[in-house]
């Protein structure tokens, strides 16, 4: 028998509750080397046999024992009036009830507790056969059976349709239970309890009316409320930030150091400033970061309401940002002539880009000059003025040629470089949407990134050194299921892809460059993008794939990411830089943290992508029945998705409308062809399409095909013939066979995720 073995393993977790983790559970069973694919193999099986439940990304708990720290969900109150919940792990709700018995130490100030449909992170233990929970923090609210939508009136009350294309449902709401809402109202609604009797269409009552479909921010409302952003912050927190009173320190004087800041014109705040300067072998460098933790201090109303928010949430037309503007936009922000407190890393670059030493500053210093990066780029380019002419040679040079030996640094090790354009919406004073444009991709904004980019692998090289808990910023490498996955798709262009090699960035770089200005160029782009794993934080370190790096933390905008606020504390407490470091407490919470703010990470990412649907829906409501040149995004078996030139907008294109042939999925191509001709619609392909319907309400656009399929490249031939062959088309109603490409439907998919483009977030 093989060491460790199914049941030492699970008498092990039995016997010691608080080794959750793998790392944890190898360590006390002192699993080394090879063994640790055991471990993970056969924790993998207990989880399948259900004797194991997931509980984070790599924690498990007994599934009959919640763990003895995470995350409780509450649902309902009991006879006795004690509020119930259930541990949630990975796959949802799981092992016995568990009652709320109050907040975890002593409370602070105004403490929130849970209410039915609220989860909190909880301590859990077991007393006199009773499951109890104490809760650390609340977090906000989960979303309910709720409706997020547009109030239509009727003869005896009103409806509410849907503002999101997932949601199915319609509320009829009676004449009591409309709340003053009128014809056109976006409102939110509840439903109504309704007996067994009870026939017909759903009833529910509206609970807050938040605004109008004629406002024209009514698209970034929808999504505020549809995915429970919160929007005002709490008397407390913003107190807080009226009167901050930052830890006391001993800093390093950098006022007499020209660091300046370079961002998006319209930028509101400045977290970050750089300074370079040549050394007789080499470069050196800082990056200085607003001092964010000097002023929310661990455990204070705004701690508390920054964990919640976990990141800024950027819409087309506003920012809702993880700290009141108080912080965010004066007292953090680096402005120009003002002195501020800062978190810098010194970083000394060889010529060759390649860094020798680095260490942490927290300091004191002034902005020399706030830049735009058109500004600085212009400057660069031989059109200097205002202040960017002024420290031209003095400032802006020296940072560009330090840039430039750290870019070839940069280009040996290869990051994945995908060329994804990035639109804009321009609005008018009035809020009316202006125009789309797309985002010009400057030298400026490489460096700032580069720059950044080395700062954060300077804080995570750090931390690993003093042993100090942090959390990563992840990209894992792709899955061997995506790989095979992009193999088959390359082999129906009749490309090469050697499976059993492990991925690297270097090889689809080249993929890419030699494909680069043909017509498969796109088509392998959004390939390669599709094999990718999502970037995450964990406290655990995977390295930063994309990045290709072995170890990376996010660190340089603690204003906006409450995970480089962690970094901070962390690196604080770890260097003796002030009392206000990460506390032991809070490292023990880091993987609980961790999960927390990748979900809210996501869930701004769907806002924004929701609200950003809407805003082009709306700019394109008056272009009904015009002509468009688009590329092909997605394919389903349902229909195709297409992404409009110039907007960027994605469109659909159901499958039966498309022509009388009867069209099949190739899954592994990425294509809809018909049967017989072989003629295809491609994943990459230039299109032109007509649109012919807008749904502004939910982001969507009904498309249709104008442009013919291309014929079947020689290559592709025998491969549908292979397919066809023994491919009976199946009785209506009747299942797709198992592994067979799946055939013409007739409805509109349920999401149009599948179409999406966007890279994922580093």
């Amino acid at each position: 028998m093989t060491f460790p073995d199914k049941q030492t393993v699970l008498d092990y977790i039995r016997d010691n509750p608080t080794a959750t983790t793998k790392q944890a559970i190898a360590k006390g069973l002192k699993v080394k080397g090879e063994e640790r694919a055991t471990l993970r193999a056969i924790l993998r099986e207990l989880e399948a046999d259900g004797a194991l439940e997931r509980t984070g990304k790599r924690a498990w708990s007994q599934a009959d024992r919640p763990p003895p720290t995470g995350i409780v969900e509450f649902t309902r109150i009991d006879k006795n009036g004690d509020l119930i919940g259930k541990s949630i792990g990975d796959n949802g709700p799981f092992g016995p009830d568990i009652i709320y018995a109050g907040p975890s130490g002593k409370p602070r100030g105004k403490t929130k507790a849970p209410g039915v449909g609220d989860r909190a992170l909880c301590k859990i233990n077991e007393h006199d056969g009773e499951w109890r929970a104490r809760a650390i923090t609340v977090m906000e609210k989960r979303i309910s059976d709720r409706l997020v939508g547009l109030y239509s009136t009727t003869a005896r009350g009103g409806r509410v349709n849907p503002s999101s294309r997932k949601d199915r449902r319609e509320f009829v709401i009676q004449e009591a239970d409309t709340k003053g809402a009128k014809d056109g109202d976006l409102v939110i609604a509840e439903p109504k309890p309704q007996g067994r009797r009870h026939h017909g269409p759903a009833l529910g009552e509206i609970t807050e009316i938040i605004g109008h479909i004629t406002d024209p921010r009514s698209a970034s409302l929808l999504a505020l409320h549809a995915h429970d952003i919160p929007t005002e912050f709490p008397e407390a927190a913003l107190a807080q930030a009226r009167d901050p009173k930052p830890a006391a320190s001993e800093r390093e004087d950098l006022t007499q150091t020209a660091l300046i800041t370079i961002d998006p014109a319209d930028a509101r705040d400045h977290d970050d400033a750089v300074f370079a300067e040549k050394l007789d072998d080499g470069w050196r460098v800082i990056v200085a970061i607003a001092d964010v933790a000097a002023y929310v201090t661990e455990g204070s109303p705004l701690d508390k309401e920054a964990l919640k928010r976990g990141n800024s949430t950027y819409f087309p037309d506003r920012v809702i940002p993880m700290l009141p503007f108080e912080l965010s936009a004066d007292e953090c922000s680096l402005k120009e002539g003002e002195l501020r407190r800062t978190l810098a890393v010194e970083m000394i670059f060889g010529s060759d880009g390649h860094k020798r030493s680095h260490r942490f500053i927290r300091g004191m210093m002034k902005s020399a000059a706030k830049l735009s990066y058109e500004e600085a780029q212009a400057a660069i380019d031989g059109k200097p003025g205002g202040k960017a002419g002024e420290m031209l040679d003095t400032v802006l040079r020296p940072l560009w040629d330090a840039y430039h030996a750290l870019a070839k640094a940069r280009d040996k090790r290869g990051p994945l470089d995908l060329d994804l354009p990035e639109r804009r919406i321009r609005f008018k004073e009035d809020g009316e949407i202006d125009g789309i444009y797309t985002k010009e991709r400057l030298e400026a904004h490489r460096l700032i990134e580069e720059f950044m980019i080395q700062a954060n692998v300077a804080a995570a090289e750090t931390l690993e050194r003093q042993k100090s808990p942090l959390i990563y910023r992840v990209h894992d490498t792709p899955t061997d299921a995506k790989i095979a996955a992009f193999a088959d798709f390359l082999q129906t262009l009749e490309l090469k892809w050697n499976v059993g090699e492990r991925p690297q960035t270097h090889k689809f770089n080249k993929l890419l460059s030699e494909l680069n200005g043909t017509e498969f160029d796109q088509m392998v782009t959004q390939m390669i993008l599709r094999t990718q794993a999502q970037a995450v934080y964990a406290p655990e370190n995977l390295g930063h794939f994309g990045l290709n790096l072995e170890r990376y933390a996010h660190f340089t905008s603690p204003i906006r990411r409450y995970a480089d606020l962690i970094v901070h504390r962390a690196l604080i407490a770890s260097l003796k830089l002030g009392p206000d470091g990460l506390s032991k407490e809070a490292a023990s919470q880091l993987e609980q943290t961790a999960q927390h703010i990748s979900d809210t990470e996501r869930r701004s990412m769907a806002a924004e992508r929701e609200a950003t649907d809407r805003y082009l829906a709306l700019f394109l409501k008056d272009q009904v029945g015009a002509e468009f040149e688009g590329r092909i995004t997605g394919v389903t078996g349902s229909g195709l998705f297409v992404a409009l030139a110039g907007t960027g907008a994605d469109g659909f294109i159901p499958i039966s409308t498309i022509s009388d042939d009867y069209w099949v999925q190739d899954e592994a191509a990425m294509a809809l062809y018909a049967r017989g001709s072989g003629k295809t619609y491609s994943l990459g392909q230039i299109v032109r399409v007509k649109l012919k319907e807008v749904t502004p309400l939910q982001g969507g656009l009904l498309l249709e095909m104008l442009s013919e399929p291309q014929p079947a490249p020689e290559g592709r031939k025998q491969h549908r013939r292979e397919m066809d062959i023994g491919n009976v088309p199946r009785r209506k109603g009747g299942p797709p066979r198992s592994g067979k490409p799946r055939f013409n439907k007739k409805t509109l998919p349920k999401t149009k995720g599948k179409g999406k483009s966007k890279g994922p977030r580093r």
